[in-house]
């Protein structure tokens, strides 16, 4: 079509230096179009490629529906290939919902092997000396398309959709794509305040930047739903009607908590983005790359510093625990080189545990006889260390402090990543050898 090609969806092929792609991950409820959403905007941007084929890459496309039987696209990543969900339901006795998290969550364990891949085919690489020669350049993917499962609470709130979300945001701008169904939600104010609901949850919960995508608007407009939004008292006065035409049915409450819950989210509305689109005509497509374009700026200039803050503040955590760790490891050896008789204790006999009752009945004699006689007869009774020997520290008791100072020494390197880790290892055994 045309019409869906007059925009270009992306500015990167533009700018001199690469950028790294937008994931636009869709979000929605079941029926609300979200895989035809997904099959739409796949075939927008290879429309796109074929059009500039030097400047322009195909989108690099991921499946997280394990319950799918089939897509109307092809995927790059795709959790069937590694997960079965029937045969998780089976082994682990399941519903259909149960299968699809338990699915994700055994998908999740891969999610290092997900992102390198990701990195590796999205992100531009240090060349090498070889490869700066060359004047051939790969052109990388402008956008990753994440189809979720239509479950929406699956994905939203289990600990593996939070995991396969933060991964995404740590290395690539990303975006949440709300699929809205029109003509569903604008039947009634509250299927409408129940929708915007969602996506406040949705928008707060994932703490990423969110584009409302009103679909099948070949079927009923979306300028019901957006006045309702922009306008309160266009809300008011629906919510008004169908009060006059419900009244028998006792809606007075409902439509009080609906009027209180518009003016709560008013301030919501004003920082969304919102766009109608059609999936089946593909009318609307090039405003929502429009609209994604401005919130990947949105995320580089507000969403990323926040993340980078609560990752300053997890790697500050981690500091204070390791530092606490040592203490304890420490406190840890004392206790174990008093048990031992090690260190300074070794003057002392270690305790061996008897094998019977008779051993142990003599045993005890034997410790009454050492503290009766001071250790008399050669019994090997407790050895009061003299104070010249107090004074001068033993080897075992220097051996201690060298070691908790190297440990501290190799735990502060480490944190400089594999090569520091390597190089406090190194030391660690120089310095023992």
């Amino acid at each position: 079509m045309a019409s869906t090609t007059s925009n270009p969806p992306s500015a990167s092929a533009q700018q001199p230096q690469p950028q790294a792609p937008v994931a636009i991950i869709c979000i929605g409820m079941a029926g609300s179009g979200k895989t035809t959403f997904m099959q739409r905007i796949n075939a927008h941007l290879h429309q796109h490629h074929q059009h500039h084929p030097t400047t322009t890459a195909p989108p690099y496309v991921l499946n997280l529906d394990p319950a799918v039987r089939s897509v109307p696209f092809e995927s790059n990543i795709d959790i069937r290939d590694s997960v079965n969900y029937k045969e998780v339901m089976k082994q682990y006795n399941l519903g259909p919902n149960g299968g699809i998290l338990t699915s994700l969550n055994l998908f999740s364990t891969k999610i290092d092997q997900v992102m390198g891949l990701l990195e590796k085919r999205c992100l531009p690489q240090p060349a090498s000396q070889t490869q700066q020669q060359e004047t051939k350049t790969d052109i990388l993917p402008s956008h990753i398309l994440i189809d979720t499962p239509g479950q929406i609470e699956v994905f939203v709130w289990s600990a593996s959709g939070a995991i396969l979300l933060s991964a995404l945001a740590s290395s690539f701008p990303t975006v949440i794509a709300y699929i809205i169904d029109t003509p569903r939600t604008t039947e009634n104010t509250s299927t409408f305040m129940s929708n915007m609901l969602y996506a406040i949850s949705i928008l707060y919960k994932t703490r990423l930047p969110m584009i409302l995508v009103f679909n099948k608007t070949d079927v009923k407009a979306e300028t019901d739903a957006v006045e309702w939004m922009r306008d309160f008292e266009a809300f008011q006065a629906a919510l008004k009607k169908e009060e006059e035409e419900h009244e028998r049915e006792g809606s007075g409450y409902m439509g009080s908590l609906l009027n209180s819950m518009s003016l709560v989210l008013e301030e919501f509305y004003n920082a969304l983005s919102v766009v109608g689109v059609s999936s089946m005509t593909g009318v609307g497509i090039p405003l929502f790359f429009d609209a994604v374009e401005a919130k990947r700026a949105e995320f580089e200039r507000d969403y990323r510093p926040e993340m980078q803050r609560r990752r300053a503040d997890a790697e500050g955590m981690k500091a204070e625990m390791r530092e606490k760790e040592v203490s304890r490891m420490m406190r840890d050896m004392n206790v174990s080189s008093k048990a031992k008789g090690t260190g300074k204790y070794a003057g002392g006999r270690v305790r061996e545990e008897p094998e019977t009752v008779s051993d142990a009945e003599a045993m005890s004699e034997d410790e009454e006889g050492d503290y009766e006689g001071g250790g008399g007869g050669g019994g090997g009774g407790l050895v009061e260390p003299d104070e010249h020997e107090e004074a001068e520290p033993s080897e075992d008791a220097m051996f201690e402090e060298g070691l908790k100072a190297r440990y501290e020494a190799a735990l502060r390197e480490q944190q400089g990543g594999p090569a520091a880790a390597a190089r406090s290892a190194d030391y660690i055994r120089r310095s023992q050898g």
